[in-house]
Formats: C-alpha cells, structure tokens, sequence
C-alpha cells in the first residue's frame, strides 16, 4: 500500500509529500536484521536526475547492492555516464523511455512500461524520457551498496546515425 501511494505520489508530480529529511531506518544495519527504509527523500544524483534512494551501505547497511527509484522528468535525460565496474537492473514502472549507449552512445533501444533492462558494467548509457508530458519511472538495483560513488559523467556528446 505504502508503494502504491510513493509511486501515486511521484507519478501524479507530488514528488513525496510526507519525505522527512533523513529517512527513518527501522532494524540494525549490522548485517542480522532485516532493515526498512521508509520516508526517503528525493535526491538529485550526479547524473542530473531526481532519485529516491532506498536500500545502499548507507542507508541499510547493505554490502553488495543498491536499490533506488529514479524519476527522469518529462523530456528530460540523464546526463551520459557509466557505473565503473557495476551492473544495473532496471524495471521501468512508467514511461517510454530511450536508452543511447555504447561508443559515442551509437546505438540506443527503446523501453516501456513493464520492461526490464540490463546494463553491464562499464557501457556508457544515456536515458532519455519520450514523453514531453508524463514523468517515466523507473526501479534500480546495481551490484554496487554505494550507488553514486562508481557513477563516472561522460563529456557531452550527441548520437551519431
């Protein structure tokens, strides 16, 4: 239920209306309790895009992965970048969604709602929301606890056809 109203909350606009500024954790972050982050706030990574950062080392202790809900506005994109040495799963909840990756971020596929997508370690990738009306949201996990520390900015560059 808590969810559903988080994403009725950020799809609707209302980026988390009842977000305190640090979230409240509920268990031990020592590696025998399960851990719940609830309350959490929205951030701006460096890849230019408003997130929620939910489950990291940080927040819950975690040693191998990171789990986080990523809004890119609508027309908006990431800015490009790769995640040194880190793979990321990405279930896209809304939107349609243009994903340039590779060289020069040649290549690109589009995803929609309900797609899952996999990117491996160290491809540059750039996403970009189609749509000029709704915001596209999506879930992230990476083999990473410290999501944002491995995340490298590319220079600024265009697809090439």
């Amino acid at each position: 239920m808590r969810i559903r109203l988080l994403l009725a909350l950020v799809v609707g606009g209302f980026y988390l209306a009842k977000a305190s500024a640090e979230p409240v954790i509920l268990g031990e972050r020592d590696g025998t309790d399960v851990v719940t982050v609830r309350g959490v706030e929205l951030g701006k990574g460096k890849q230019d895009l408003p997130f929620f950062p939910g489950i990291s080392g940080k927040t819950a202790g975690a040693k191998g992965l990171s789990l986080l809900m990523v809004v890119i506005p609508p027309g908006g994109s990431a800015k490009a970048h790769v995640h040194k040495g880190f793979e990321s799963a990405i279930y896209l909840i809304k939107g349609k969604v243009e994903t340039r990756y590779g060289e020069g971020l040649k290549k690109s596929v589009v995803n929609e709602a309900g797609d899952f997508i996999f990117i491996p370690p160290d491809v540059p990738h750039q996403p970009v929301n189609l749509s000029r009306t709704e915001p596209a949201v999506a879930i992230v996990a990476r083999n990473d606890p410290e999501e944002q520390e491995h995340v490298i900015l590319l220079p600024e560059q265009a697809p090439q056809d």
